[in-house]
């Protein structure tokens, strides 16, 4: 009983010492689809804390890629991974506003499905456990917009995912349902 009671004594990690062991060298961050989807996005979901802030919540859609803020990594890092609701582009639909101050992101392609490459002691099934959608941002408007070289993954929970803890936020006018992203230039 001791031993369990250090170790979670031993994991309380301060804000400070967070942001110092994320600038250790040879620290990356750098998550599976399968991890980020069955670990982090699940658990942001649940509400169930994770003790690093890993992932910061942000609006990505909110900001252009270059202004968003570089979290984890500093700013030597290409990549950054974000936790965002996705609004809807007009009130009655569940197509998302992806819209920036100065472009847009576009789908390149359909939904991709994640897959468990485990099984769990609740469940022997491998089957699908999330979505990914890739996006390129284009500067300009929509028909008009010229392709840049920033990327992002969208990751999301299948629509038939339940969840144990039912106070999903929902704020108006959003489609209920996390989105981690992992954005790169």
């Amino acid at each position: 009983m001791e031993l369990v009671e250090n170790i979670a004594t031993a994991t309380n990690i301060k804000a400070e010492d967070e942001e110092e062991i994320m600038q250790l060298p040879g620290f990356r961050f750098h998550p599976t689809d399968e991890e980020l989807v069955s670990f982090y996005l699940r658990r942001k979901v649940e509400n169930k804390r994770i003790k690093m802030d890993l992932i910061k919540e942000v609006d990505i859609y909110k900001h252009d890629p270059w202004d968003l803020p570089r979290n984890t990594a500093g700013d030597n890092c290409k990549e950054w991974y974000f936790f965002s609701m996705r609004e809807r582009k007009y009130r009655n639909s569940v197509r998302p506003n992806r819209v920036t101050g100065s472009g847009f992101w576009k789908a390149t392609g359909i939904d991709k499905p994640v897959y468990s490459t485990t099984t769990t002691s609740q469940s022997t099934d491998r089957g699908c456990i999330g979505l990914k959608k890739s996006l390129v941002y284009y500067r300009g408007s929509a028909g008009k917009g010229t392709k840049t070289d920033w990327m992002m993954h969208e990751f999301r929970l299948p629509p038939n995912w339940k969840t144990s803890n039912q106070q999903l936020p929902n704020p108006k006018n959003s489609i209920p349902e996390a989105v981690s992203s992992s954005c790169r230039e």
